[in-house]
């Protein structure tokens, strides 16, 4: 059984909006849902239209960010018309031929990492599929995984869906994972596209796991990014860039405590490049929830990764979570953030 976080009381003590979400689902036992108040995207949806806001730090390989919001949306509009990508079902198999095919675009080298799973809802035995893409990997001089979550939740047992969805035995009732799976993925897609060939000092590796959200137990969670997790690649990342549920309508991302606590330096390094490139009321310094996601398994082997989740979302896990809930802005500030960072000078290492 994975270890359920337990909120520090003194940050519940720092908040006056607070609710708290008692559904073990997803390992977010008493994560914190917060009142962040206020967005604001200084940057545009297309590509190649987002100079560094004046009085930014000239520290930068570029001054104009070449990530596609565009393109971002229109693949999470794609993918979640595939329909739920659940393992073993016709729709995963379709999205993971899509997602091989555009990180292919971006990236030197992009393959399947397959492992199979005997799911307990069904003692059937289901693929699991990790897309994975790397650039200047075997070169660097600092390498990162970039990694978001690609499978869709097979139970809407969220708090907010009908009572009989919510509750056990739960029935089968997917979710299309807009901003729960969809939202991470696309960012990545269009970032690969968007950094190939500008940063010959990192590598990167682009981490699409599977299996995630499979359940409904956290036995039967994080399949592949545990995979992957134990058995990286040689040699293997410095740090890693979680994206989970970034592209909500008015997205706030604060610094997830367990990113704090495993990676404070890398933490604090990402959002102060995010308020320098503008982005600080989309990504403020302040404390936000504290969850047990896909960063876990590589905490675990060393490799200090951060959360990036806005988990105040009321459609999670409900069948409402479909693009109608989710914001091309808000893809378009995690790309730039991404982009930003990883192009700076020096590079980050921790």
């Amino acid at each position: 059984m994975r270890r359920i976080w337990k909120q520090m009381s003194h940050f519940r003590s720092r908040f006056q909006s607070v609710s708290r979400f008692t559904s073990n689902v997803k390992g977010r036992s008493l994560a914190v849902a917060i009142g962040f108040v206020g967005l604001s995207v200084a940057a545009a949806c297309g590509a190649s239209q987002n100079a560094a806001p004046q009085g930014a730090s000239p520290q930068r390989a570029e001054t104009k960010w070449k990530f596609d919001g565009q393109a971002a949306w229109d693949s999470l509009v794609k993918q979640v018309a595939f329909g739920p990508r659940v393992p073993g079902t016709p729709p995963q198999e379709k999205c993971k031929e899509y997602l091989l095919e555009e990180l292919r675009k971006g990236c030197d080298d992009a393959h399947i990492q397959e492992l199979s799973h005997r799911w307990a809802f069904t003692n059937k035995v289901v693929p699991i599929y990790n897309v994975i893409g790397t650039q200047n990997w075997k070169d660097a001089k600092v390498r990162v995984v970039l990694l978001a979550h690609w499978d869709s939740r097979p139970f809407a047992d969220g708090p907010n869906s009908p009572l009989s969805y919510r509750t056990k035995p739960y029935p089968y009732k997917p979710i299309p994972g807009a901003n729960d799976g969809a939202s991470g993925v696309a960012v990545l897609l269009e970032l690969a596209k968007a950094l190939k060939g500008r940063h010959p000092d990192v590598g990167i590796l682009y981490l699409l796991d599977d299996g995630e959200d499979l359940g409904p137990d956290m036995s039967e969670m994080l399949l592949g990014v545990d995979y992957f997790a134990k058995n990286m690649p040689s040699p293997k990342p410095d740090y890693g860039i979680l994206l989970d549920m970034i592209g909500k309508k008015d997205m706030v991302v604060g610094e997830e405590i367990e990113s704090l606590k495993y990676a404070e330096k890398l933490t604090k390094a990402f959002f102060a490049n995010a308020k320098e490139v503008g982005l600080g009321k989309t990504f403020p310094d302040q404390e936000a929830d504290d969850i047990e996601d896909d960063h876990w398994p590589l905490i675990q082997r060393g490799v200090p990764t951060l959360d990036l989740i806005d988990f105040r979302y009321d459609q999670w896990h409900t069948q409402d979570d479909t693009p109608a809930h989710c914001s091309k802005e808000s893809l378009v500030a995690t790309g730039i953030a991404l982009e930003s960072f990883l192009l700076r000078t020096p590079y980050f290492k921790p």
